[in-house]
C-alpha cells in the first residue's frame, strides 16, 4: 500500500462514526505494518529466487560461492517469513508467490541432488574411492586385526589341532582334517570341478564371510569392539586352513586356492571392519562435535562404503563360481588373484578420478 492510499484510508475515516473510524485505522495499522514486512525482507526473497531459478535452470556455474553459501539462510529466512505472513494481512498474491518460492527452493536445499545414472557415475568416478581413502586409519587396524586372527588360528592348530574342529564349522571341511594324506588334499585343490565337494566348501566361505562382513559393519556402533572381534574369529579359520595344507607342502597351493575369489573377498571383509571400526571410532573419539553428530557423520561415510562392499562380494561369487572351476593350476591361481588384489588397491589409492565424497 502506497502512501497515497494510505492518505485517502485516513481521510475516509474522518467521514464515519468513532467506532467505524478506529476500524479503518487499524486496518490502515495492519496495512503498513504488512507493507513494512514485505519491503524489510522482499530483497532476500528476490535474491533466493534467483538463486533458484539458475539452478533449476542448469546455470550453476554462473552462481557465486557468496550466493551458494548464502542459500540454506535465506531459505530458512523464507520459510519463517511465510510463517509470519500467513498470520498477518499481507497480500494473497504476495503470500501464493512465497509459498512457491519455498517449496522451489525446498527441492534445491533438501531433495535429491541428482538421478540414478549421475550418482553411479560419481561413485564409480572416484567417490567410492574418496569414501575409502577416509577409512585409512580404520583400514589398517582392520588389517592388522585379520593378521592377528590368521596368525592365532595357526599357532591354536599347532599347539593342539583339536581346535582345528573348533575353528573349522562340522560338516565343511570334508577331507580337509589333520592327518589327512598329502594326495587327499591335493584332490580338494585340483581335479574337483564336477564334484560337489568343493564347491560346498566355496559357498559355505563366501555365505561366511558376506555375513561377517554385513556384521562387522553393523555392529560398529558399539564402539568398534564387535567389529574386532570378528574380524579375528573369522581370519583364525584361514590360520587354520593354511596350517593344515602347510603340513603337507602345499602352502602355495592353498594360497592359490584361496586367492582367486579371495583376494577380493577377503579385501570386502576388510573395508567392512574398516567401516564398523571408523563408526565405532567416531563415537569413541568425536572430537569437539557430539556424539550422535560424529557417528551420523561416519555413517554416510561408512554406509557409501558398505554399498561398495557389496559389489565386490558379488564379484567375489562370480570368481568362486566360474574362475577357479576353470583355472586348475596354482600359477594361473596366483595370476588371477594377485591381479584382483592389484586392481582393487590401485582403484581405492592410486586413481583418484573424481575423488570427491558422495554426500
Amino acid at each position: 500500500m502506497n502512501e497515497a492510499a494510505s492518505t485517502l484510508i485516513g481521510r475516509l475515516g474522518s467521514w464515519f462514526s468513532p467506532a467505524a473510524s478506529a476500524e479503518i485505522a487499524a486496518a490502515e495499522d495492519a496495512a503498513l505494518r504488512s507493507d513494512r514486512f514485505r519491503l524489510e525482507r522482499e530483497g532476500e526473497w528476490k535474491r533466493l529466487e534467483a538463486i533458484v531459478n539458475r539452478i533449476e535452470s542448469g546455470r550453476l556455474r554462473r552462481i557465486s560461492d557468496e550466493d551458494l553459501l548464502a542459500l540454506p539462510a535465506l531459505y530458512r529466512t523464507a520459510v519463517s517469513s511465510l510463517a509470519v505472513a500467513r498470520e498477518t494481512s499481507l497480500d494473497a498474491e504476495t503470500l501464493a508467490w512465497l509459498e512457491g518460492l519455498t517449496r522451489r527452493a525446498w527441492f534445491i536445499v533438501y531433495g535429491p541432488r541428482a538421478g540414478l545414472g549421475d550418482w553411479l557415475l560419481r561413485f564409480f568416478g572416484g567417490g567410492w574411492g574418496a569414501s575409502v581413502r577416509a577409512l585409512g586409519t580404520d583400514i589398517l587396524i582392520a588389517l592388522a586385526l585379520m593378521v592377528t586372527g590368521t596368525i592365532a588360528g595357526w599357532l591354536l592348530v599347532a599347539s593342539d589341532p583339536d581346535w582345528y574342529y573348533a575353528l573349522m564349522p562340522g560338516g565343511v571341511g570334508d577331507a580337509r582334517v589333520p592327518g589327512a594324506s598329502r594326495a587327499v588334499l591335493m584332490g580338494t585343490l585340483f581335479g574337483q570341478q564336477d564334484q560337489q565337494g568343493l564347491s560346498v566348501f566355496a559357498a559355505f566361505l563366501f555365505s561366511n564371510n558376506a555375513q561377517v562382513a554385513i556384521l562387522a559393519f553393523a555392529l560398529g556402533f558399539a564402539f568398534g569392539l564387535p567389529s574386532a572381534m570378528l574380524l579375528i574369529q573369522n581370519t583364525t579359520m584361514v590360520g587354520a586352513l593354511v596350517w593344515l595344507y602347510h603340513g603337507q607342502g602345499l602352502t602355495l597351493e592353498i594360497i592359490g586356492w584361496l586367492a582367486v575369489h579371495g583376494t577380493t573377498e577377503l579385501y570386502a571383509i576388510l573395508l567392512a571392519g574398516a567401516a564398523g571400526l571408523h563408526i565405532g571410532r567416531a563415537m569413541a573419539f568425536p572430537g569437539e562435535a557430539a556424539v550422535l553428530d560424529a557417528a551420523a557423520a561416519a555413517g554416510r561415510r561408512s554406509a557409501q562404503v558398505m554399498v561398495g562392499v557389496v559389489l565386490m562380494l558379488i564379484v567375489a561369487g562370480l570368481l568362486e563360481a566360474f574362475a577357479r572351476q576353470m583355472v586348475n593350476n596354482t600359477a594361473g591361481r596366483l595370476i588371477v588373484g594377485g591381479f584382483m588384489l592389484v586392481l582393487w588397491t590401485g582403484y581405492f589409492f592410486v586413481w583418484r578420478g573424481n575423488a570427491r565424497e558422495i554426500g
